[in-house]
């Protein structure tokens, strides 16, 4: 698995685990691919492919967990805080984070971050950019 489709993958887990993918956190995911410097090389006509994919994963018993397993194995230790980062503004991109966010959020955190301070300002610096007053 690429360092891309890792990094899609927490992003489409994180709007899907509410079962509930609102519009802001499609925009969410489609403007952090076209903007930030990570996926600079990325080929965005694979984001369907690796959207399907990581659904097919989160369906199986187990699926969140193989996941961030998945992410984890797949990314070099300086893009774990990256995949917090965004599962933060996509779970943050709709105004509200649901329990299932929370939990999934709570798995990655175990899974990728290397603890509680960098968690805690990830965490506040999505909702800054998130508050709309």
């Amino acid at each position: 698995m690429t360092e891309y489709t890792a990094l899609i993958y927490v992003m489409v887990a994180m709007a899907a685990t509410d079962s509930d993918m609102t519009d802001n956190e499609l925009l969410t995911i489609g403007n952090i691919i076209r903007s930030l410097p990570i996926f600079r090389d990325y080929d965005q006509d694979q984001l369907p492919n690796a959207a399907e994919d990581c659904a097919a994963i989160l369906t199986e018993d187990g699926g969140f967990d193989t996941l961030v397993g998945l992410a984890h194995d797949s990314l070099p230790p300086g893009l774990h805080e990256t995949a917090y980062v965004l599962a933060c503004d996509v779970a943050a991109a709709d105004g509200k984070v649901s329990q299932e966010e929370i939990r999934l959020l709570e798995m990655l955190r175990h899974g990728l971050t290397g603890g509680r301070l960098p968690v805690a300002a990830i965490e506040r610096a999505a909702r800054a950019r998130c508050t709309t007053g």
